[in-house]
């Protein structure tokens, strides 16, 4: 039996007294391509639970693009264990798998147990049994939602990951910025720092255990690292000028950062132990936005050398920089997808600017979304999903899209502007 205690449920302790207003999930278009699934209630054995699990896991993997669960009142049946499974009812529903479960309440804690059936296979593919706590349950939710992804995709899930985002609200003098941590789905928010001045580019170390982000609030831009467990923070950088876009190393030792401190913005990279600075490029033009490659050998960035932003690969063994963007006038915020075969990046055409994929191989873009203010993307860890900040109106709102561009969904928040998102490593 499994019992979940991986460094998320310490920040959910930790944070709960500042806890805020959550992001609603809002989703805009489904694939006609979804797998059917049946997602049968858990047996609650009469309890009623804070949570509806299989619900979550429902919403999961419904907005994963990739699965289409069977609304409730079409279900033919009420299994809660695979014995109680009968393939040929669910094959005259064309339901490609069945998800059963049981939710038992032992004290304080809840006995979460789950088996996913393959229809046509007529065959268990998956089952096991954790244990949870009554705060922890949306967690054991988002697990059986990764394994059940996993065992039918054969990739990793991501609904056990977290985002930082930051929200802005009022006008004027009298605005307010804050950053925020969430769940995936965007429950369960907290902030985690706030500021009369702006709060700019959070990124994740790989370990989930920090954020680097760039504030504003000694008047000028600087870069923290704040830990999320104990809430500490420490100030890397107060040169004079430019101090933005830090990234983590993919080691968790480096930062890579864009700097003015010798004119121009440049890419740097900063030694954390140490503080030491590399300076990467020396280009007249601006450099900025780095990312590293997954294997931690180059850095992506965006530059305008060649006369507008453009994408450009600087490989930190040759010290040799390329171009790697062509297509259109502007190409920026690239990030790599976690296998390093392709680029996320905000890209502009006629109708705005859109989040888009590049074939590292092929050099093929291709446009993902159909909003018109698209920027600051950041891929899942699993490189399923994108998450981008963009525009509904006149309220900025997260947006997220689905690799290949087929499903895609909102994350409004209910108070003021929400921006700068930036989507955790597996947490576990």
């Amino acid at each position: 039996m499994k019992r979940l205690t991986p460094l998320l449920f310490g920040w959910l302790l930790l944070f709960s007294s500042l806890a805020s207003a959550d992001l609603t999930i809002q989703i805009t278009k489904g694939s006609d391509q979804a797998i059917p699934i049946a997602i049968v209630p858990f047996a609650t054995d009469g309890a009623q639970l804070p949570e509806d699990l299989s619900g979550i896991v429902e919403s999961d993997l419904s907005r994963s693009g990739q699965f289409a669960p069977l609304p409730r009142d079409t279900l033919v049946a009420t299994p809660h264990s695979a014995d109680e499974v009968y393939f040929r009812d669910w094959r005259s529903v064309d339901s490609n798998y069945v998800l059963v479960g049981q939710v038992t309440p032992q004290g304080d804690q809840y006995r979460i147990r789950f088996e996913l059936m393959d229809v046509y296979g007529e065959k268990r593919m998956l089952g096991e049994t954790l244990t949870v706590s009554a705060g922890q349950l949306r967690a054991g939710a988002h697990y059986v939602s990764d394994k059940v992804y996993e065992a039918i995709t054969g990739t990793r899930g991501a609904f056990s990951t977290r985002i930082a985002y930051v929200t802005a609200q009022g006008a004027g003098d009298k605005r307010q910025f804050a950053l925020h941590v969430a769940d995936a789905d965007g429950h369960n928010s907290h902030q985690i720092l706030s500021s009369d001045d702006p709060i700019m580019s959070p990124s994740w170390s790989p370990d989930g255990g920090k954020l680097a982000y760039v504030s504003f609030e000694t008047g000028n831009s600087a870069i923290y690292v704040q830990n999320l467990a104990t809430g500490q923070r420490v100030q890397l950088t107060d040169f004079k000028g430019i101090n933005g876009a830090p990234v983590w190393s993919p080691d968790g030792r480096r930062l890579a950062m864009s700097l003015s401190k010798d004119g121009q913005p440049e890419i740097y990279i900063m030694d954390i132990a140490t503080r030491k600075l590399t300076r990467i490029t020396r280009n007249g033009a601006i450099d900025t936005e780095p990312a590293w490659a997954p294997d931690g050998r180059s850095l992506i960035f965006t530059s305008d050398r060649s006369g507008g932003p453009q994408l450009y690969r600087h490989d930190l063994n040759s010290d040799r920089t390329q171009r790697v963007t062509f297509t259109g006038d502007y190409n920026s915020r690239g990030r790599f997808a976690p296998d390093g075969k392709s680029l996320f990046l905000i890209h502009r055409d006629s109708r705005g600017f859109h989040v888009a994929k590049q074939n590292l191989e092929t050099d093929r873009l291709t446009v993902l979304t159909d909003t018109q203010w698209d920027e600051s993307p950041s891929v899942a860890p699993n490189g399923a999903m994108v998450i981008f900040a963009t525009q509904r109106g006149n309220q900025g709102i997260l947006g997220v899209v689905s690799a290949d561009g087929k499903a895609s969904y909102r994350l409004p928040s209910a108070q003021g502007d929400v921006r700068e998102p930036a989507w955790s490593p597996f947490l576990n």
